[in-house]
């Protein structure tokens, strides 16, 4: 019989009404010289690199209709200029984008707020991050989409601490409540990432404050954040207070339960799950595979779990698929492995791969692994050195080929 999770009350997070945000200034967004008065379009940098290129015929629209304009001495009435910079964002096509905003500052043309945002994002799409920035700075008027944009640019550049810098900076202009939840799910993410736990409780204890976690994300998002610092008593809190749970609530549960390695507790959760008739997805069923892996009962647990998966039409799915050869592996099922990555055929990603041959060495099976990697090789993808090693290491053990297929 299953007992019941003891509920543990730890004390909110508090905000420090002295110190507000902790931010260092080597987080601040760089700012630039007064001199600086107008919007400029620097020309393209060693740095500044697009992520891709358009088809020449695409290339040449922007300058085409700007050049012609131009003969013709009519003036480019500010809806051409949003339409034509949609068309760069969109082609992500970097010299006409650049063409386009020079074109603008040349002619002294007053840019409104909408039209700085398309500039922004067109330079962001283009991979002109420190144009974005430049402009950005030189705007003397900003709506959260102006903020937005600069932070989801800066997450996906990998700058987690940049990003945390413009959303402290955009609170204290802004009031809280405003924010979109997907704007704090990202903020959460970046506490993460960075390792500041400290402001991830102020943001917790503020959304406390106006009353606003009944919000299914950021729940969710919530109970990951304390997860990844390994506060399982606060995440488990947050879980039980929740009057209402859904698909993302139970996984970041269970996520959180097998990163602790209580694998017996993520199953209990995954029981618990259906009985509330609550929709399992990809992710969830992934989550539930990892902790098959780790159950010593022969792989009982994880056929259970493939079966279904058959029957929500989730077997397919690239998660679930790779979760089914690394629980196999695991398990010391290799023939049940081999058969879900033969079944993936030319779906399997790298992640496929990888779990194979991590199956094959987890199994002593040194040849096949050797085989595999070969046929990595073969389909033209990268093998990355770890894997390698882990092989050369299973090769130079005496219990080569003992593994149970």
């Amino acid at each position: 019989m299953k007992t019941s999770m003891e509920t543990i009350s730890p004390p909110l997070p508090n905000i420090l009404p002295s110190k507000r945000f902790l931010l260092k200034k080597s987080q601040l967004p760089p700012r630039f010289p007064k001199h600086w008065s107008k919007l400029t379009a620097p020309p393209p940098t060693p740095t500044a690199k697009p992520i891709s290129t358009a088809p020449a015929t695409v290339s040449h629209t922007t300058s085409d209709i700007l050049r012609l304009m131009d003969s013709l001495s009519l003036p480019i009435p500010p809806d051409i200029y949003a339409s034509l910079t949609k068309e760069c964002t969109l082609s992500r096509h970097s010299s006409s984008a650049l063409r386009l905003h020079s074109h603008i500052q040349n002619n002294r043309i007053k840019v409104s707020l909408p039209l700085l945002n398309r500039l922004l994002l067109m330079h962001v799409s283009c991979g002109h991050l420190e144009i974005a920035r430049q402009t950005f700075d030189q705007m003397f008027l900003r709506d959260f989409n102006s903020w937005a944009i600069m932070i989801v640019a800066c997450l996906q550049a990998g700058d987690s601490e940049q990003a945390i810098a413009y959303f402290v900076l955009m609170e204290r202009c802004n009031s809280f409540f405003k924010f979109p939840s997907w704007i704090i799910v990202c903020l959460l993410k970046s506490c993460v990432l960075t390792n500041n736990m400290e402001l991830g409780k102020q943001v917790h204890g503020r959304l406390l404050k106006l009353g606003v976690t009944r919000d299914f994300s950021l729940t969710g998002s919530l109970i990951n954040f304390y997860g990844n610092f390994k506060c399982l008593d606060d995440a488990n809190t947050l879980f039980n207070r929740s009057s209402k749970r859904n698909t993302v609530t139970w996984t970041a549960k269970m996520v959180n339960s097998c990163r602790e390695d209580q694998f017996r507790q993520v199953l209990d959760d995954f029981t618990d799950m259906g009985r509330e008739g609550i929709k399992k997805n990809s992710f969830t069923l992934s989550s539930v595979l990892k902790a098959c892996a780790g159950m010593d009962d022969e792989g009982m647990s994880g056929r259970q779990v493939h079966a279904i998966a058959i029957k929500l039409g989730l077997e397919s799915e690239g998660f679930v698929r790779c979760g089914l050869i690394d629980m196999y592996g695991k398990c010391r099922l290799v023939r049940d492995a081999e058969k879900a990555f033969e079944v993936a055929g030319d779906e399997r990603n790298i992640a496929c791969w990888n779990a194979m041959v991590t199956g094959y060495v987890h199994n002593k099976l040194c040849v096949h692994a050797i085989k595999l990697l070969y046929g990595m090789k073969e389909a033209g993808l990268e093998v990355q050195q770890s894997l390698i090693n882990d092989v050369r290491v299973a090769c130079g053990s005496r219990e080569l080929e003992n593994g149970r297929t």
